[in-house]
């Protein structure tokens, strides 16, 4: 891919794949998001919905779309007392409809991440499923990917996942209001996998 590939990550306030586009040599790689973003590159973050850029010309596009209602780890608050929770369902569907918006972008290329989503809101099927292990990571965070005109990423780093990796403290799992935004940054291994396998495709 040529260095002025136009490449938007999208729904990325951590910074950490588009860093990664930019350490290669990449001038038209941006990230956005509705938060300020906490990585090192301010100057190439987009401050707002991501959706009015879908329609634009993009050479790629690598997103993380919120999880919070589609994920199969919150499937449970659907069913709170054996009855289905309206409110929750009508979120998770409002999250698929902006998934799909994403997934049916204009694009040659497209990586959607995201967890194994709950059945009950029929998501396409996933094309690959990657470990932070398989990056230089040592822990366990089972995380799909979504690939159109994009192979599957190939492990760069594998290493032994620790066996009490999910214990409290690591960085991805800290308690407190920032936990869920600490859960969703991507692993750096995985962030240069991403920019080094596809980028030079």
């Amino acid at each position: 891919m040529k260095k002025d590939a136009r490449i938007l990550i999208a729904c990325e306030e951590s910074g950490a794949v588009t860093g990664e586009f930019i350490r290669l040599g990449f001038t038209d790689v941006w990230s956005c998001d509705t938060e300020p973003t906490s990585g090192n590159h301010p100057e190439r973050h987009l401050r707002q919905d991501v959706t009015p850029l879908l329609a634009e010309h993009w050479d790629m596009i690598i997103a993380f779309p919120p999880c919070t209602y589609l994920s199969n780890a919150g499937a449970k608050h659907l069913y709170r007392g054996g009855t289905l929770n309206e409110i929750r369902y009508n979120m998770g569907l409002k999250a698929k409809e902006f998934f799909m918006t994403i997934y049916k972008a204009d694009c040659p290329k497209i990586a959607i991440e995201n967890p194994i989503a709950s059945k009950i809101f029929d998501l396409p099927k996933h094309t690959q499923i990657i470990q932070p292990y398989m990056f230089g990571h040592p822990t366990k965070k089972k995380t799909c990917l979504w690939l159109k005109g994009l192979p599957a990423l190939e492990p760069s780093d594998i290493v032994a996942p620790e066996t009490n990796c999910r214990i409290a403290g690591n960085w991805y799992n800290k308690g407190g209001k920032e936990r869920q935004k600490n859960r969703s940054k991507t692993f750096p291994g995985i962030a240069r996998a991403m920019a080094e396998q596809w980028g030079a495709l």
